[in-house]
Protein backbone atom coordinates (compact mmCIF):
# COMPACT_ATOMS: atom_id res chain seq x y z
CA UNK A 1 0.00 0.00 0.00
CA UNK A 2 2.97 2.59 1.09
CA UNK A 3 5.11 1.17 -1.43
CA UNK A 4 6.48 4.79 -2.28
CA UNK A 5 7.77 4.81 1.19
CA UNK A 6 10.36 1.84 1.77
CA UNK A 7 13.58 2.46 0.00
CA UNK A 8 14.51 0.30 -2.76
CA UNK A 9 17.32 -1.86 -2.46
CA UNK A 10 18.41 -1.98 -6.32
CA UNK A 11 18.66 2.17 -6.35
CA UNK A 12 20.91 1.54 -3.34
CA UNK A 13 23.19 -0.85 -4.70
CA UNK A 14 23.12 0.79 -8.11
CA UNK A 15 24.48 3.48 -6.49
CA UNK A 16 26.95 1.90 -4.69
CA UNK A 17 28.01 -0.16 -7.64
CA UNK A 18 28.43 3.03 -9.75
CA UNK A 19 30.50 4.51 -6.93
CA UNK A 20 32.38 1.15 -6.52
CA UNK A 21 33.53 1.95 -10.59
CA UNK A 22 34.30 5.95 -10.11
CA UNK A 23 36.88 4.68 -7.29
CA UNK A 24 37.72 1.86 -9.61
CA UNK A 25 38.62 4.56 -12.08
CA UNK A 26 40.58 6.61 -9.52
CA UNK A 27 43.17 4.31 -8.52
CA UNK A 28 43.45 2.67 -12.31
CA UNK A 29 44.57 6.43 -13.10
CA UNK A 30 46.78 6.97 -10.17
CA UNK A 31 48.61 3.35 -11.07
CA UNK A 32 47.43 1.21 -8.72
CA UNK A 33 46.16 -1.87 -10.87
CA UNK A 34 45.88 -4.32 -7.77
CA UNK A 35 43.41 -2.18 -6.35
CA UNK A 36 41.49 -1.72 -9.80
CA UNK A 37 41.39 -4.93 -10.38
CA UNK A 38 40.16 -6.15 -6.75
CA UNK A 39 37.57 -3.00 -6.98
CA UNK A 40 36.24 -3.98 -10.58
CA UNK A 41 35.82 -7.45 -9.20
CA UNK A 42 33.84 -6.55 -6.27
CA UNK A 43 31.56 -4.13 -8.48
CA UNK A 44 31.35 -6.99 -11.00
CA UNK A 45 29.84 -9.32 -7.75
CA UNK A 46 27.23 -6.61 -7.00
CA UNK A 47 26.27 -6.10 -10.65
CA UNK A 48 25.36 -10.24 -10.50
CA UNK A 49 23.79 -9.39 -7.48
CA UNK A 50 21.51 -6.22 -9.09
CA UNK A 51 20.75 -8.32 -12.02
CA UNK A 52 19.32 -11.67 -9.86
CA UNK A 53 16.92 -9.10 -7.71
CA UNK A 54 16.04 -7.43 -10.58
CA UNK A 55 15.11 -11.08 -11.95
CA UNK A 56 13.50 -12.25 -8.69
CA UNK A 57 11.28 -8.85 -9.01
CA UNK A 58 9.95 -10.04 -12.47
Amino acid sequence: MLNFLRPDPVKRMKKRYNSMLESAMLAQRRGDIMSYSMISAEAETLWGEIEALQQSRK
